[in-house]
């Protein structure tokens, strides 16, 4: 069988996986094995994050627009069919920003809201 010499592919591959366990405690970002596997296990948990954080802000934007709507006599789901009927195009990010940042527009929003009578 013939020697074969890696080179310099065997070095990247095991720099970049180290490069990225940088900061890892111990073994985790000093040694090669344990570094991969760490790698792998952070980059699994980054990806399955980042759909999680997409429905952890929807949750909070729709608990900050419910309270503020309670606070002016009108439930969340009421406030949001509202709008639907009003063709109020403002998404749950927004309508938190208001609710929190200007709550005088976001009362002008919910009486449009209110308005709307089915």
């Amino acid at each position: 069988m013939t020697r074969v010499k890696r080179g310099y592919v065997k070095r990247r591959r095991r720099k970049k996986v180290l490069h990225r366990a940088k900061g890892f405690r111990g073994s985790m970002g000093k040694l090669f094995r344990p570094a991969h596997q760490a790698v792998t296990d952070a980059m699994v948990y980054a990806t399955r994050d980042r759909q999680t954080r997409k429905r952890d802000f929807r949750r909070l934007w729709i608990v900050r627009i419910g309270a503020a709507a309670k606070q002016l006599g009108i439930s969340y789901s009421r406030l949001m069919a509202g709008l639907k009927k009003a063709k109020v195009g403002l998404d749950r990010k927004i309508l938190a920003d208001l609710a929190v940042r200007d709550p005088s527009a976001f009362s002008a929003i919910v009486q449009l809201a209110q308005s709307q009578k089915g």
